[in-house]
């Protein structure tokens, strides 16, 4: 009897996929990559070609000796790793580290799935191929460029700040959007403006209908002062308000796309606050298949890496039945979902989504753990939305007039919600006005109540999130589905940037290596040249451009690069700096040393004296709430602020940096907001241009 072996990566998918084979089959996981370049060296010699050298990872060896037992018993071995470039590599290594190549005897297959379940996986076996070299190689070149920038940049780093540090290709362009966002916060200076709303009195309705001030003589109007509020408020308290113009028509709210792994994991920290890399982790365990009650071990979502919203027909054909059973056949879309995607997609995949739409998160809750069941759910409803037809509102838009004033009212009412049933927008409407506007017209009579005046600031951009971060790089074509989570958890462990609440923040140590790496690698930086380089791996995967090619053409000018960079950058001064601060413990003067979470002061006396604290840096500059100095703080996760050295006695902080100039208007202090001082009270708003330094 013929010998059958599957092999896929994960030891997780073994017992599923076994369960849908028959007995002549075996499964064996190779726990990922077996192969890669060497940890020690760059791993290829620019003289030979670039050809990289590829040696066993430490400590796969055993499993390497255990499939090659199964191998020795195969007639034939289906490679059944990942579908992806990386999934594509890791068959290929697979194929050389097993001495494959050397067993004409052996018939070696590659297969893929988008599924873990009994139909696809056997399906798969029908249609086996051969390993696709683009694939490979589109992966070998992004393992090279991204191990060129790691090993010739991090010694760069090494020497300038400190040890331990990295510089990625993907990572580092992510640390310079957070850091322009930050400066960009930093530097924003709100600007005041104001609206007005009239409460009109509708003849036998109680409430007032709310109508907002739009425009003069039909001209927008722009209301930045008080002074200007009260003038147009005398003005509307003297006019006759009636209505000009009343318009109903319809609005449609389209479905959303199934998701992709970009907007699974931006969905899911908004809605369920999981991090990144939870998000893919519970996602891996979902695909990789769950133990359901009375249905055994079984995958439940497709693959969880792609950037494609394509939905299989078989499934777009379930769906279309379940929803028309469930919800009515008004609710199916008869074309669900335009699947065009802007920029390069990996269309061979399909969206993320359940693996039987019939199998209702509610019936398996018991079966999953909560965060398994949450986000299961969160993937049952997006695709099932995605199926269903655009909720539509009924509109309602009434114009008035008051003397050479006109204001506007608009309200909308959900005549069929359609995929909201399942799925409810984040900006879901608020039905204000729907009654009073439900029998309005032009004779309807309207009195004036009262008006309201309200003062708002402009605000800054809000600082990243991992969501929005993800959803920036994925619009800017930086990074893949599958590097999004591990370029945010690097960021984070290395301690480039802190997270508090969602938000992410620099920290001085990501500040000092964003420094560098603008002055001496900006290429590396830069958004365009990476973006570019994504399109070009895609034109490797596509067969349009040899993968040597790219390494040739970027390798002599990073490297040129980093000898100039070793010549002209000058040193960061981070280490014993001799300080005033005398250790209370042995009496040496204490030094300024540089920690993961960035300047600490330390003991010159280490090892025999151990004694460390934090290091307040004085900016020379004096609390405006008690005279002592300002010194540069802290939070717990390391978000530089501004507060005074006699905390906790004086709780004074500010996040801008405080100079000594007191406001000429109000007396209050001001911060330093780019090349301008700017008054603390936003409601004084005085602002003046720094005077620029000799």
């Amino acid at each position: 009897m013929a010998k059958y072996l599957v092999i896929v990566e994960s030891p997780a998918k073994v017992k599923t996929i076994k369960k849908f084979l028959g007995k002549n089959y075996e499964v064996a996981a190779s726990n990922g990559h077996v192969r890669d370049l060497p940890k020690s060296q760059l791993g290829f010699n620019p003289e030979n070609d670039f050809e990289p050298k590829y040696i066993t990872i430490r400590g796969k060896g055993d499993i390497l000796a255990k499939l090659r037992k199964e191998v020795k018993k195969a007639d034939k071995i289906y490679l059944a790793t990942d579908p992806d470039r990386e999934g594509e590599a890791i068959s290929w290594h697979l194929y050389y580290a097993l001495k494959l190549n050397d067993m004409p005897d052996k018939k070696v297959y590659r297969i893929t799935f988008n599924e873990i379940t009994q139909s696809a996986v056997k399906a798969s076996l029908k249609h086996p191929r051969e390993i696709n070299m683009d694939l490979v190689n589109a992966q070998q070149a992004r393992r090279m460029l991204d191990r060129m920038v790691g090993y010739l940049i991090s010694p760069v780093l090494w020497s300038k700040v400190k040890r331990g540090l990295s510089a990625g290709r993907v990572q580092s362009v992510a640390l310079r959007l957070i850091s322009d966002r930050e400066n960009e916060i930093n530097e924003f200076i709100p600007e005041e403006y104001w609206t007005v709303n009239a409460h009109l009195a509708i003849p036998g309705e109680k409430k007032p209908l709310i109508a907002k001030l739009d425009s003069k003589d039909k001209e927008k109007l722009s209301l930045s002062k008080k002074e200007q509020v009260e003038a147009v408020k005398k003005e509307l308290e003297h006019a006759d308000f009636h209505v000009t113009e009343v318009k109903k028509g319809e609005r449609i709210k389209k479905a959303p796309y199934p998701f992709t792994t970009s907007t699974l994991q931006q969905e899911a920290s908004k809605r369920l606050n999981f991090s990144t890399q939870k998000t893919m982790r519970l996602a891996q365990q979902l695909y990789e298949g769950v133990d359901i009650k009375g249905q055994g071990t079984v995958g439940i979502i497709t693959y969880l890496r792609t950037d494609s919203v394509r939905v299989a027909e078989e499934a777009e054909a379930a769906a279309h039945a379940y929803i028309s059973e469930k919800y009515g056949e008004q609710y199916a879309a008869e074309h669900a979902g335009d699947t065009k995607t802007k920029g390069k997609i990996q269309d061979a995949h399909e969206a993320i989504r359940p693996t039987d739409i019939t199998r209702m998160p509610v019936l398996i809750k018991e079966s999953l753990s909560r965060d398994q069941f949450r986000l299961y759910q969160l993937i049952w409803n997006r695709f099932v939305a995605s199926r269903m037809n655009p909720a539509r509102y009924e509109t309602t838009s009434v114009k008035i007039g008051a003397g050479s004033y006109q204001l506007h009212v608009s309200a909308s009412k959900l005549a069929f919600e359609g995929f909201l049933s399942v799925y409810t927008a984040d900006d879901e409407e608020k039905e204000e006005n729907n009654v009073l506007l439900g029998s309005i017209s032009k004779e309807t009579k309207l009195s004036l109540k009262e008006i309201d005046a309200k003062q708002h600031f402009t605000q800054p951009a809000p600082h990243f999130t991992e969501a929005s971060l993800v959803k920036t790089l994925e619009e800017h074509g930086i990074g893949r589905p599958s590097t999004y989570a591990p370029t945010i958890t690097t960021l984070l462990a290395r301690r480039y940037i802190t997270k508090e609440q969602k938000n992410l923040y620099m920290t001085e140590l990501g500040e000092a290596v964003n420094s560098i790496m603008m002055q001496a690698f900006e290429t590396i930086v830069d958004e365009h040249f990476t973006a570019n380089m994504e399109s070009l791996l895609d034109m490797v995967e596509e067969g349009k451009v040899a993968w040597k090619t790219i390494i040739s053409n970027f390798y002599p000018d990073l490297e040129s690069a980093v000898a100039e960079a070793e010549k002209k950058l000058e040193k960061v001064e981070i280490a014993d700096e001799v300080t005033d601060v005398v250790c209370e413990e042995c009496g040496r003067n204490m030094v300024v040393k540089y920690g993961p979470h960035g300047k600490f002061l330390a003991c010159p006396g280490f090892p025999e004296c151990r004694n460390t604290k934090p290091y307040l840096e004085k900016i020379g500059v004096h609390c405006p709430s008690c005279g002592k100095e300002i010194v540069l703080r802290k939070t717990k996760k390391g978000r530089r602020y501004y507060g005074c050295e006699n905390y906790p006695d004086c709780e004074f902080m500010s996040w801008a940096k405080p100079v000594e100039k007191k406001c000429p208007v109000c007396g209050g202090y001001m911060v330093e907001k780019g090349n301008k001082l700017v008054c603390a009270d936003a409601q004084c708003g005085y602002v003046e241009m720094k005077e620029k330094q000799n």
